[in-house]
């Protein structure tokens, strides 16, 4: 015991000198998906900022796999000293852990968060052969043939089936989910009209909305879109509990000593802040979003509060 309490005065002693150097060496963002989507773009976006900042090299490592699981653990079980870092979203931070059936890591438990990236909201959008030009007649085709509209996941426990399994209920429809290993062939086979419709981020979705080869019907935010001013929000249209929206956070193991979170917390805000890359953000249909490491664990609390049932309820498990 005294072994341990020596061992633990010491690393509280020697962390204000460790932070004061920190970083001596190059700092590793993993992201839980391949280059390219939401997650990985967020991340590239911000790290020849914060190379800049730290004055060390800042490199991408892409850990795709096991719906983030394997990146999660990656870093989950890094040591705890600012060196390796997670850039995670909704399904690898909260979701992950609980359909794999693991529960390999817990985000209270194992990671200290530093920060939010960015925040993107989802919208409906449909094939063109889909005879329906507004919500309602969405839902009306829908009850016609209960089970007969097809609806790209990008798989399972994403955000997106998420809301999927979210509005069935709630609306009284009911469709078949079709899963694919990622957005890139979900995306390509709705385009090619083989599925009827899916949930996508904005920043996905918007180059296809802008040219004819979707059609939006309702986004998940609690404002319309500035992207796509003309489409309504669910809770504009009566369905007051389908929000959502994919947010990327930056996170760390746990254990990290506190002047290292709080450094990088002060470097990725003066970096979410910058005109150009809030522009950049906005170019893709994102929104550049600094919080506390309070306010992103209060934030990342309610999003397990609401969305965990949801994924119990519809017994989403890894296949």
């Amino acid at each position: 015991m005294r072994r341990f309490l020596i061992a633990a005065l010491f690393a509280v002693l020697a962390a204000p000198t460790f932070a004061q150097s920190w970083p001596e060496r190059t700092v590793r963002l993993v992201v839980p998906y391949p280059p390219g989507g939401n997650v990985d773009g967020a991340a590239r976006i911000v790290a020849n900022k914060l190379q800049d900042k730290l004055g060390q090299p800042v490199v991408i490592e892409n850990k795709a796999g096991a719906g983030g699981l394997i990146a999660g653990e990656t870093v989950a079980k890094s040591p705890p000293d600012g060196y390796t870092l997670f850039v995670g979203a909704n399904g690898p931070i909260l979701f992950a852990p609980e359909i794999s059936g693991k529960r390999s890591y817990e985000w209270s438990r194992d990671f200290l968060p530093i920060t939010t990236i960015s925040l993107t909201p989802l919208v409906l959008q449909v094939h063109p052969s889909v005879p329906a030009k507004t919500l309602k007649e969405f839902f009306e085709l829908a009850k016609r043939d209960p089970g007969k509209l097809n609806m790209a996941s990008p798989g399972a426990g994403t955000t997106n089936h998420l809301l999927s399994e979210l509005l069935q209920p709630t609306a009284g429809v009911s469709w078949t989910t079709v899963h694919y290993k990622g957005n890139a062939p979900a995306t390509n086979d709705l385009i090619a009209g083989h599925v009827q419709f899916n949930f996508d981020q904005i920043s996905v979705a918007l180059p296809f909305i802008k040219d004819g080869r979707t059609r939006a019907l309702a986004v998940t935010g609690t404002k319309r879109a500035h992207w796509i001013p003309d489409v309504p929000t669910f809770a504009e249209l009566g369905y007051k509990d389908i929000t959502g929206q994919t947010f990327t956070a930056l996170m760390a193991p746990a254990g990290t000593p506190a002047p290292v979170i709080a450094k990088l917390n002060a470097a990725m805000t003066e970096i979410l802040r910058d005109p150009d890359v809030v522009a950049k953000f906005d170019l893709i249909g994102a929104e550049a979003v600094a919080m506390s490491p309070d306010e992103v664990r209060k934030y990342l609390a309610g999003e397990d509060a609401t969305w965990m049932p949801v994924v119990r309820k519809a017994n989403i498990k890894a296949e």
